[in-house]
């Protein structure tokens, strides 16, 4: 029976991510983490608070869960634009750079994730495969930019896919069945996405539920040789 824990579980695709593992029958419990507590009739979910720009939050958080006791942890964060005060779209060119606006973007992209692998690495299993997620993007890719533009937004992935890497490396010394990766979901039908919809073509955009259900696949395919790497939707690793 497998224990689960979501970090992100009301956004679209944690929650998608959510109801996904709550329709098998082989999920045991989820731990469910958000800023705001999420209500489930469920019983198998367990609602705990979680902020990103809350390092403390992100410890403590940890500590409701029993060191070795998950099958599989999620990830399931980020942010592209700004529509707080900032207001703020990924730059189109280097005129556009805000500071505000970067450490914000590598606040939750980066950082917030960081040290959710600090707190939560240790949480995994060691008595078979076990796997840590976190969601990353395509766009992240440093060999793969072609286009340019989305500065933030493409080197917080970058460096969240480093941390990946660094921690894969680091965790094989101690849980030789973990497995830690990086996960590019496609273009998903999200308020992330929402002012970039226009230019996919229809095939490409998927929906909340579709992007689950191809995440799940790809992390019941994977094994401790594919630790520090990043895979998109259809299976297939991104390159750094």
């Amino acid at each position: 029976m497998k224990h689960i824990a979501i970090i992100g579980a009301t956004g679209a695709i944690g929650n998608a991510l959510l109801s996904h593992y709550l329709a098998l029958e082989t999920t045991n419990t989820i731990h469910a983490f958000s800023r705001k507590p999420l209500l489930h009739s469920d019983p198998r979910v367990i609602s705990i608070s979680l902020d990103l720009l809350d390092p403390d939050s992100i410890g403590k958080s940890a500590e409701a869960i029993e060191p070795h006791s998950l099958d599989l942890i999620i990830a399931a964060t980020g942010i592209l634009h700004s529509s707080d005060a900032l207001s703020l779209q990924p730059e189109k060119t280097m005129k556009q750079l805000d500071a505000a606006f970067m450490e914000k973007v590598f606040a939750i992209n980066t950082i917030g994730p960081a040290l959710v692998l600090k707190y939560f690495l240790p949480l995994l299993k060691r008595d078979g495969k076990s796997v840590f997620a976190a969601l990353s993007a395509r766009v992240g890719s440093i060999s793969d930019n072609q286009l340019g533009g989305w500065y933030s937004y493409r080197a917080s992935k970058a460096a969240l896919n480093m941390l990946i890497k660094t921690a894969a490396i680091e965790y094989a010394r101690v849980n030789k069945q973990a497995v830690i990766v990086g996960l590019h979901p496609g273009t998903v039908d999200s308020a992330l996405s929402k002012p970039f919809q226009a230019r996919v073509p229809e095939k490409q955009l998927f929906s909340a539920d579709q992007a689950a259900l191809h995440l799940a696949h790809v992390l019941e395919s994977l094994d401790k040789s594919h630790s520090g790497k990043c895979f998109a939707w259809d299976g297939k690793e991104i390159p750094a």
